[in-house]
């Protein structure tokens, strides 16, 4: 599975050397790493990816750091593994999103599910953002104009209503209603409001 990427932060070079031994023998990519901070100097891939993290290091602890993922601009799925787990820790890991809390000596087995579960979530994401920024691409690629008519037309208006509002021929609200259908790619009315309700 070369086209993602199991990064793995953990403070114990015996344990980054036991994991990746094992994600490698199963065909995963690998890079692992010693605190959070070697992690963040490290030029990253844009590929699918999760993020094994050990709970408790010396330096930013897992938990801290997994807190601060978002605002660094950091979405990878998260399982945690520790030494020092106790069960309230666990829920709370959960709860803050992380797929998996795993307590050493884990099950590999266990350990390779939720990786392949964060990889696939970590897919449908990168998607998610590639569809969403060639809709933004197509709105942006409206005129000040055809926007103006393409809002009015998602709520519903009808064209003489819409040339009314915006003081101008219904000829006129037509043409850029038929530039904008084109520009988004839209099919019919129905697609066009679904395009536009995800980038307005």
């Amino acid at each position: 599975m070369n086209d993602a990427r199991v990064y793995v932060i953990d403070d114990d070079s015996s344990v980054r050397a036991a994991l990746a031994d094992l994600l490698a023998s199963v065909g995963l990519d690998v890079q692992v790493f010693s605190s959070t901070r070697e992690f963040l100097d490290t030029p990253r891939e844009n590929l699918p990816a999760c993020l094994v993290l050990d709970v408790r290091m010396p330096e930013q602890s897992g938990v801290d750091f997994h807190r601060h993922m978002n605002s660094l601009g950091l979405h990878f799925p998260v399982i945690f593994i520790t030494g020092h787990g106790d069960i309230a820790m666990g829920v709370n890991a959960i709860k803050n999103g992380a797929i998996e809390f795993l307590t050493k000596p884990f099950n590999d087995q266990q350990l390779l599910d939720a990786i392949h579960q964060g990889i696939e979530q970590d897919r449908c994401r990168l998607q998610r953002e590639c569809i969403t920024a060639d809709l933004l691409r197509r709105w942006q690629s409206l005129s000040d104009g055809e926007r103006d008519v393409t809002r009015l037309v998602v709520q519903g208006l009808l064209n003489k209503q819409i040339a009314w509002q915006l003081n101008l021929s219904e000829i006129t609200v037509k043409v850029r209603r038929a530039h904008a259908m084109r520009k988004m790619q839209a099919g019919s009315l129905a697609e066009l409001v679904r395009l536009v309700a995800d980038v307005v």
